[in-house]
C-alpha cells in the first residue's frame, strides 16, 4: 500500500505530517517540534490505523512492513529533516539567492513555482551525483 505524507512547517513552528490516504476508518497524522518528531507520530498512526481495522473486522488490512510512504515537504521541512545541507551553499548551487533560500527555510518567505522547480532540480541533481560516486 502507498500512502502519501505532506509534511508542513505550521505557523507556530511545529511540523505536522497528514494524508488522505486511509486504513479502515482511520486516517493518519503526525506532529512534532521537528520532522524527525512528526514522522515517527505520523508512522505510529499508521500502525494505530492497522491495529484498529484488523479489530473492526476489515478485510485486506495491509502488514505495516508492506505500507510504503512517500514523504512531500515543504521547503521548511526539507531543510530541517536534511540538516546537513549547508543553506547557502544549497543557493548557490541551485542558482537562488542566498538571503533569499534562508527565508525559504525558515518559512518567513515562499518561493513561488519556478523558484520552487528551481529547488527541487537541484536537489534530483544532487541525489544523481550522489548515486554515481563512489569511494
Amino acid at each position: 500500500m502507498k500512502v502519501t505524507a505532506i509534511v508542513e512547517r505550521s505557523s507556530d513552528g511545529l511540523y505536522s505530517i497528514y494524508s488522505e490516504d486511509t486504513i479502515g476508518r482511520d486516517c493518519f497524522g503526525g506532529y512534532g517540534e521537528n520532522v524527525e518528531e512528526a514522522k515517527q507520530d505520523f508512522l505510529r498512526s499508521i500502525q494505530e490505523a492497522i491495529e484498529n481495522a484488523r479489530k473492526d473486522g476489515f478485510d485486506n488490512v495491509p502488514v505495516f512492513e508492506a505500507v510504503n510512504v512517500e514523504f512531500k515537504y515543504d521547503i521548511p521541512s526539507f531543510f530541517n529533516y536534511f540538516d546537513f545541507f549547508n543553506v547557502s551553499k544549497f543557493a548557490s548551487y541551485a542558482g537562488i539567492n542566498e538571503s533569499r533560500m534562508r527565508a525559504y527555510k525558515s518559512g518567513t518567505a515562499f518561493p513561488g513555482e519556478k523558484t520552487t522547480r528551481k529547488i527541487l532540480l537541484a536537489v534530483q541533481r544532487i541525489v544523481r551525483e550522489m548515486s554515481v560516486a563512489s569511494f
